[in-house]
């Protein structure tokens, strides 16, 4: 899959902080059940790669390694089964080794130099990060008029009431969301809000 047919998957992407033990395979399954097959699992915690291991086996299952910085986090993400990573800037280095390596990638932009540069690297993807942060849905829409072939992942601050109005803006293809795993959380209750996403 390309990062346009990965984006075009699911209107949100779910990006995980996983900070305790569970059956991932039997999360993923969750999501992908609910309507989300597109699961980005970041490399915040120490269990982000035996995660990424399991999940990637289950049929249906998109998963991508986030918060990847450099190229030896890109060989644990290629290593661990990963399909796409993302980054949450975009630096030369890691944009080359992706290329290389031909996984999707999509790296983290905020200004105008930064989509500058994606496009020189042949990039035209992007998540738009953080993106509360960085003025919001006003931001993205003054960011993105220059550039007609660039399409966008507003992740950072986005909650299950603002992501519809996201997902309004034709440059936008999907919206990340980290509202769905939470400390002590059954399986019940994460399908539910991911059910509810599905259908934003």
């Amino acid at each position: 899959m390309t990062i346009d047919e990965i984006m075009r998957a699911a209107p949100v992407i779910p990006v995980l902080v996983l900070d305790e033990e569970r059956d991932w395979a039997a999360l993923a399954e969750t999501f992908v059940d609910a309507g989300l097959p597109v699961l980005e699992v970041t490399l915040r915690t120490p269990l982000a790669l035996d995660a990424i291991r399991a999940m990637a086996r289950v049929p249906g299952a998109i998963i991508g390694t986030g918060t990847v910085l450099n190229e030896v986090q890109l060989a644990q993400a290629l290593d661990a089964g990963s399909r796409f990573i993302v980054s949450p800037g975009l630096t030369n280095p890691l944009a080359l080794a992706a290329r290389d390596t031909e996984i999707p990638f999509l790296p983290g932009v905020v200004t105008a130099a930064d989509i500058m540069r994606g496009l020189d690297l042949g990039l035209d993807r992007f998540k738009f990060f953080p993106a509360e942060a960085s003025g919001g849905i006003a931001a993205l829409k003054a960011l993105a008029a220059p550039f007609a072939e660039a399409r966008f992942c507003p992740t950072g601050g986005i909650t299950p009431e603002t992501a519809r109005h996201w997902l309004e803006l034709d440059t936008v293809l999907c919206v990340g969301g980290s509202w769905f795993v939470k400390p002590g959380d059954e399986l019940d209750a994460i399908a539910e809000r991911a059910r509810a996403a599905s259908l934003a």
